[in-house]
């Protein structure tokens, strides 16, 4: 069958369409090199706006308002300058141009034949906790390809991993937090042991970032912390978990570390606190810390039943009301505490119903600290006397709205000593030193989200406030100043802290001069007074 001829339009125009298409290809060509700098300033306008998003979102709350006025600032000193806004407008379009060059593309990282072994051994690793027999297209099955179940990874010079994303079926029981437990065992040994890695699950979208973490600072030691009455810092922790950063002086520079802050008071929900630990984990270390950031606002009683002498440096310093390491002694200063709670409570009570506000010495803070009270309990089971913990249920129970907080320190093995009323309101829960995940569990409430590390300096360990998450903890370092092994720029650090020494009246009176003055000023009729009295009067 003979073709039949194209039409005249499509034969003959074909031409004039390629010469067309060719002319309006180089006219936009040229219309891209004419615009290139007003496409590259554009660019970089758009890159400049972005980074100051995140810069924004990216600065804490309480910093905003100085970052805000420091802007605002800078805005008015250029608009007053001589051409100061031409100027301005010159810098932003050349960083605009800057930012707005085009990169070239970078290379894509082909993983080495080490770093493909390790991963594809973590990848049969993980075949038996994302496998199911009844799934017809698993997306882990023994000699699988890897890649579909890790798409991003990253690793550091040692060639061990810094970075993987890893996706799992959707039929696996995340919710669990014995099966989330199992799979982080398996990444932690397959990654390698000695570090710390951060577990991210993502239930939604079934998928698991894991990290490794920075290690905490240590060495920084006590000073006067930023923060507001009723706010105790416990330590620093990640930069990723708080919305809040501590201006600090850590070896000649000034830093900015996020803290851990517990709050107490009348409205908060976690007024007393627990601490746990091994020996030389540095519970002794957070109770002095606590003591020296209480005693700026309030009163402090320490009961040290170790007796190992830690607390001596507190001993007769302005808001220390006792520091006690005998049975007898503790027992009077607890009952003491028992009757002040009440008696705070009787008096806010009866000024809340006359419609004032309550007295002043019912708003000053009371602390009561108790260092290891489970080896005071074994003292008076032995003498068949009360044990000192029993004390302490009016304060845990009604100690919040009186402005009392109780913090228990306490080893593991003597965790079973502790009475109920302890376990029960000590909400906020903190835990030093190597620990094995049930030992965590079972204070915390649960697991943290992070693997724990090998080697645990002292005061290292987590902190849960209630029922928030789990914080990696580091105390700030703070020493016994009489340790002959204390640093001196610890020591010193503790020294500043410490309140001035209260003399009692005996030993005003005994340093006074013992002869009386000849001449009597005094006039007729008055009489002398006694030297204790004259003390007590001034």
């Amino acid at each position: 069958m003979a073709r039949r001829p194209l039409p005249r339009i499509l034969s003959k125009g074909s031409t004039h369409l390629a010469r067309s298409r060719e002319l309006a290809r180089t006219a936009a060509d040229g219309a891209t090199d004419v615009l290139h700098p007003l496409i590259t300033i554009t660019r970089g306008l758009r890159r400049l706006a972005a980074a100051g998003r995140r810069k924004w979102a990216d600065t804490p709350k309480d910093r905003r308002g100085s970052l805000f006025l420091l802007g605002a600032s800078v805005i008015l000193v250029v608009a007053l300058v001589p051409y100061g806004p031409l100027l301005a407008l010159i810098g932003l379009m050349a960083a605009a141009a800057w930012q707005g060059r085009e990169h070239s593309a970078p290379k894509s990282k082909v993983p080495e034949e080490a770093q493909i072994k390790r991963l594809q051994a973590l990848y049969e690793a993980l075949v038996p906790y994302f496998t199911a027999v009844e799934a017809t297209a698993p997306l882990y099955v023994h000699g699988g390809d890897w890649r579909t179940a890790f798409p991003a990874y990253d690793f550091d010079d040692s060639g061990r991993l810094r970075h993987l994303e890893i996706l799992y079926p959707a039929y696996f029981t995340d919710g669990e937090a014995e099966s989330r437990a199992r799979i982080e065992q398996v990444v932690h040994a397959k990654s390698g042991r000695g570090r710390e890695y951060l577990f991210d699950w993502d239930e939604e979208g079934n998928h698991l970032t894991v990290r490794v973490l920075a290690p905490l600072p240590t060495g920084i030691a006590t000073q006067r912390f930023v923060t507001a009455p009723g706010e105790t810092v416990l330590g620093f922790t990640d930069p990723t978990h708080v919305q809040r950063t501590l201006p600090l002086a850590h070896g000649g520079k000034q830093l900015d570390v996020p803290p851990v802050v517990w709050r107490t008071g009348v409205r908060s929900t976690e007024p007393h606190l627990l601490v746990v630990g091994e020996p030389g984990s540095g519970t002794t270390t957070l109770l002095r810390s606590i003591a020296l950031q209480t005693l700026r606002y309030g009163d402090v009683v320490i009961v040290e039943g170790g007796g190992t002498g830690d607390y001596a440096c507190l001993t007769g310093r302005d808001g220390v009301l006792a520091v006690e390491c005998g049975l007898a002694g503790t027992l009077a200063s607890l009952e003491w505490a028992a009757h002040e709670t009440e008696r705070r409570l009787i008096a806010a009570n009866r000024a809340r119903q006359a419609g004032h506000a309550p007295p002043e010495d019912t708003r000053r803070p009371l602390w009561i600290l108790l260092d290891r009270p489970g080896a005071l309990g074994h003292v008076a089971a032995a003498d068949r006397g009360r044990d000192p913990q029993s004390l302490l249920q009016v304060p845990l129970r009604h100690g919040r709205p009186a402005n009392v907080t109780v913090v228990v320190a306490e080893q593991f093995d003597g965790l079973d000593t502790l009475s109920e009323a302890v376990l029960q309101h000590t909400r906020a829960r903190v835990v030093l030193g190597p620990a094995s995940p049930e030992q965590l569990k079972d204070v915390l409430g649960t697991r943290p989200r992070s693997t724990p590390a090998v080697d645990v300096p002292p005061g290292r360990g987590y902190a849960r406030l209630g029922t928030g998450p789990v914080h990696r903890l580091q105390v700030p370092a703070t020493p016994d100043p009489y340790d002959d092994a204390t640093p001196e720029s610890h020591r010193q650090a503790v020294l500043d802290l410490l309140p001035p020494r209260t003399a009692p009246a005996d030993t005003v009176a005994a340093d006074a001069d013992p002869e009386p003055p000849k001449t009597d000023a005094r006039p007729e009729g008055t009489e002398a007074v006694p030297a204790k009295a004259a003390v007590a009067e001034s």
